[in-house]
């Protein structure tokens, strides 16, 4: 496991590092944890064979493809009814609203007095254009697929949702486009064909990673694979601007807020594709005498392995306020990746998975080297 020095992480507050990592890490995808509970914000930079396609940010498009996971910023989410569970943030969330993040992007990509003009001349829905690319929600319950803070999003963002999730989404009769995360497993043979549906450009596609009996998908990831520029051990001295450069590969954010078994992670590396990240909690959270939320961190670890993921990046692990029926039936214990690795790594011996591991609270960014 790498040394914490050599993260490279800051915080959104930090407006100059956020505009100096957007514009100039462009070959590297970065994530920021928009709340310390499982919002997430991936930006992916354009690959070199989709220079053409590229937004122009001088039509106020952004200059990376932005994906925006599970969010929930403000307001309590309650699943079933608000006697039975609900819930409310501890930790303030990094921006309170989309309108705020959509700020931040045009403020990063395009510089402040850019900004504070879209800020006063709105467009014709009233509102800045956004510059979220496509929404992916992972589960049907409200602290992933949370209705206010979605429908602060213009109606034509495109949404990715798992299928209950997708129902539910459509129901609201807010968004144009709301498509089911198409399935990956072993039986997936070209990820674009499958994964990279319309509205999605062809080097990005979105999918769930499933295997068979697993049609419930609770304890399932939603992967995000895109074609990227090799890593720098794997440079030679092709010409990155040339569309035919072979060093393009593909990559994946794998996410799982829930944590998944790291048998049904196999595909992933079978497949070829690179796990850059797997977004993997530390706790271990359940229902009393019933049943297993969370995964936690010893799963975790197995699933690092089984994926050979680059950085474990932690999530859902928040301690939220809670209330209702279910509140003082949950089970929660705090593992930490050193717990992890004390029990699992020493029985793992050469096979003890090479990793970063990363925790990032509200507001923290990593980039993906």
């Amino acid at each position: 496991m790498t040394a914490p020095d050599e993260k490279p992480t800051f915080n959104i507050s930090d407006r100059a590092k956020l505009r100096s990592t957007l514009l100039q890490a462009t070959d590297e995808p970065v994530l920021i944890h928009l709340n310390a509970d499982t919002t997430w914000l991936v930006s992916l930079p354009y690959p070199p064979t989709a220079a053409t396609t590229k937004p122009a940010a001088a039509a106020g498009r952004s200059s990376r493809f932005n994906i925006l996971l599970d969010p929930w910023l403000q307001g309590p989410q309650s699943d079933v009814a608000s006697w039975f569970s609900t819930q409310w943030h501890l930790v303030a969330p990094s921006v309170q609203t989309i309108d705020e993040l959509n700020l931040l992007l045009i403020e990063a990509e395009q510089g402040e007095e850019v900004a504070a003009e879209k800020k006063a001349k709105t467009g014709k829905d009233g509102k800045p254009r956004s510059l979220i690319d496509v929404v992916a929600i992972s589960h049907e319950f409200t602290d992933h697929c949370h209705e206010t803070t979605l429908k602060e999003l213009p109606r034509e963002t495109p949404v990715f949702a798992t299928e209950k999730a997708a129902d539910l989404i459509r129901s609201w009769k807010h968004f144009d486009s709301v498509t089911t995360t198409p399935g990956f497993s072993s039986d997936t043979g070209d990820w674009q064909k499958t994964l990279s549906v319309s509205p999605l450009p062809g080097w990005v596609g979105i999918g769930r990673v499933i295997t068979a009996g697993n049609a419930l998908y609770y304890h399932s990831a939603v992967m995000i694979a895109f074609k990227s520029v090799a890593p720098a051990s794997d440079k030679n001295t092709t010409n990155t601007s040339d569309p035919s450069d072979n060093r393009s590969h593909t990559a994946a954010v794998v996410y799982s807020p829930h944590g998944i078994k790291a048998t049904d992670l196999a595909p992933v590396k079978t497949a070829g594709i690179e796990t850059r990240v797997l977004l993997h909690g530390l706790h271990d959270v359940g229902i009393w005498m019933t049943k297993q939320l969370n995964l936690g961190a010893l799963n975790g670890l197995e699933a690092v392995r089984a994926s050979g993921a680059k950085y474990w990046v932690a999530t859902h692990d928040e301690e939220k306020k809670g209330g209702g029926f279910i509140a003082p039936l949950l089970r929660r214990t705090k593992y930490t990746v050193a717990d992890a690795v004390r029990s699992e790594t020493k029985n793992m011996g050469d096979e003890a998975p090479d990793y970063r591991f990363v925790e990032l609270g509200s507001g923290d960014a990593l980039v993906l080297v």
